[in-house]
C-alpha cells in the first residue's frame, strides 16, 4: 500500500499536490511519502512481534543501499529501525540520521581495513564476514585496536533467487558469502580467536523474491548449520536472514505479505532460541517513492513509432536500463482519450535510455507531468551526472508538509567539484 492517489483531479503524495512540487522544485524530482515508510516498517514490526517466541527481539535493519537519503533514514530510525550497511559512508549516514551503532549491521564483500576499523571504533552491532581473507584482516585490525567485535559468518547456501540474475546473491556462482563447509570452518577459527566474537550466521539470497520456497530452503540450511555449530561446542545466538522479499511493481496481489513471510521464518526457527535480524530495503522504500518528470515532447515518426520523450533519463532512474525493470508510468493529471502505444524514453545519448517499449498510455503532450511509480528504492541512490545532467532533486512529504531533502545541484555546483589542473 502507498499514499499516492488522485485528489481533485491531480495526483497527490499524501496531502501534497505534485503539480505544486513540480512548479516549485522542477523536474525530474523524487518524491517520498513518510506515511508509506512508516506503514511498511510497522507491518514488518508487527509481523516480527507476532512470533517473538521463535524470532526473539528481532532487529529490522533497513538496507541503506536501497535509499540512503538522510531524511528517509531519519523517518525509519525514529520508529526504531536499524540499518544494514555496505560501506563506511553508509554507516556514517545511518549514524548521522540518528540510528544507534547498536542497530547497525556492516555487510559487503570488499570491506577495507580502514572501513573495518571505523566500524569497530563506532561499535556497530555486528560485522558480517564474507571470506577467510576478510576474517584474517578483521582479526588483525581488531587486535591492533584492542577490540573484540561481534561478527557473523555470511553463508552462500547455493540457493539463489530474485527478480533478475543481477540481483540474485545466493547462487553457487555469486560473489557473496562462503559455502556451508567453509563457513563452519571459519566459525571455528573465529571462535578460537581472542579478537573477534562470533555470534551467528548471515544469509541473503537475492532481491525481489516473490516465492517463499527458496527462502525457506535457505533458512533451513542456516538452521542446520547453527545446530551443527552448537553440537561442536560453539555458541550461536543470532541469525541474520537478510532481505529480498518482493514488492508489487506490477500491481500483483499475490506477492507474499510480511505476515506470511514471518510465519514461514518462525516455522523454520521454532525452538532454536536465537535472535533474528532482517534487512528489508526495497520492501520498505520502493512503493514509498515516485519519480516526477515532465514531457519534453511526443515524437510521432512516419514509420509509426511514437516516442514519449521525458526530462527524466537513465541517469535519474537506472533500473530499466540495468535490469529491464518495469515501472508503471502515470500522468499526474489524468487525460482523456484512447490509449496508444508509446516508447518512453529520456534525453540521454544512449539507446539504452529507454524506460519502456510499446507502453499503452493515453495521449500526452509537451509539458504534461508523469510519475514513475514504485521508484523509492534503487532510484536516486543509483543516479549519476552522465551527459552533465544535474541529478534529480529529492522531496519528502509528511501529511500536508513537504521539504526538499536533497536539492538539485546547479551547474556551478557541478563544476566546483572539478578543479582544473593548475598547469593548464
Amino acid at each position: 500500500m502507498h499514499y499516492f492517489e488522485i485528489k481533485d483531479g491531480v495526483l497527490h503524495a499524501e496531502g501534497v499536490n505534485l503539480e505544486a512540487v513540480a512548479e516549485q522544485v522542477g523536474t525530474p524530482t523524487y518524491v517520498y511519502s513518510a506515511a508509506t515508510l512508516r506503514r511498511h516498517y510497522g507491518l514488518m514490526r508487527e509481523a516480527c512481534d507476532a512470533h517473538k517466541d521463535a524470532l526473539g527481539d528481532a532487529l529490522i535493519a533497513f538496507a541503506v543501499k536501497a535509499n540512503s537519503n538522510l531524511s528517509v533514514l531519519k523517518v525509519l530510525g525514529s520508529m526504531g529501525c536499524g540499518a544494514d550497511t555496505v560501506s563506511e559512508g553508509e554507516i556514517r549516514r545511518a549514524l548521522k540520521a540518528g540510528i544507534p551503532a547498536s542497530k547497525i549491521i556492516f555487510s559487503g564483500v570488499g570491506k577495507t581495513d580502514s572501513e573495518l576499523a571505523f566500524a569497530i571504533r563506532e561499535g556497530v552491532r555486528q560485522i558480517n564476514v564474507e571470506s577467510s581473507n576478510e576474517l584474517e584482516r578483521l582479526i588483525a585490525v581488531a587486535q591492533s585496536l584492542g577490540a573484540k567485535p561481534d561478527i557473523a559468518i555470511r553463508v552462500n547456501p547455493k540457493i539463489g533467487a530474485g527478480g533478475h540474475a543481477k540481483i540474485t546473491t545466493g547462487g553457487a556462482g555469486d560473489k557473496f558469502g562462503v559455502p556451508v563447509e567453509e563457513a563452519l570452518d571459519l566459525y571455528a577459527v573465529a571462535s578460537n580467536s581472542e579478537h573477534v566474537n562470533p555470534v551467528g550466521l548471515a544469509c541473503h539470497i537475492g532481491s525481489q523474491i516473490t516465492d517463499l520456497a527458496p527462502m525457506e530452503a535457505a533458512f533451513k540450511v542456516i538452521r542446520g548449520m547453527a545446530e551443527t555449530l552448537r553440537e561442536r561446542g560453539m555458541t550461536v545466538t543470532r541469525l541474520d536472514l537478510g532481505g529480498g522479499l518482493g514488492v508489487p511493481y506490477y500491481g500483483e496481489t499475490d506477492t507474499p505479505p510480511p505476515s506470511a513471510y514471518m510465519a514461514m521464518v518462525a516455522g523454520v526457527l521454532a525452538g532454536l532460541g536465537v535472535e533474528a535480524a532482517f534487512e528489508p530495503g526495497r520492501l520498505m522504500a520502493a512503493n514509498a517513492g515516485v519519480l516526477l518528470s515532465r514531457v519534453v515532447h511526443v515524437n510521432e515518426r512516419t514509420d509509426g513509432r511514437r516516442f514519449l520523450v521525458l526530462d527524466a533519463a537513465m541517469n535519474d532512474l537506472m533500473r530499466p536500463a540495468l535490469y529491464d525493470a518495469f515501472h508503471d508510468v502515470k500522468p499526474v493529471r489524468p487525460v482523456e482519450g484512447a490509449s496508444l502505444p508509446h516508447d518512453i524514453v529520456g534525453p540521454v545519448c544512449e539507446t539504452g535510455d529507454t524506460f519502456a517499449r510499446d507502453r499503452e498510455l493515453a495521449p500526452l503532450k509537451a509539458g504534461d507531468l508523469v510519475v514513475f511509480m514504485s521508484a523509492g528504492a534503487y532510484g536516486a541512490v543509483m543516479g549519476s551526472e552522465y551527459n552533465t545532467r544535474p541529478m534529480a532533486a529529492e522531496v519528502l512529504v509528511d501529511g500536508d508538509k513537504w521539504a526538499v531533502i536533497k536539492p538539485r545541484p546547479t551547474y556551478d555546483d557541478i563544476f566546483a567539484r572539478e578543479p582544473i589542473a593548475g598547469w593548464l
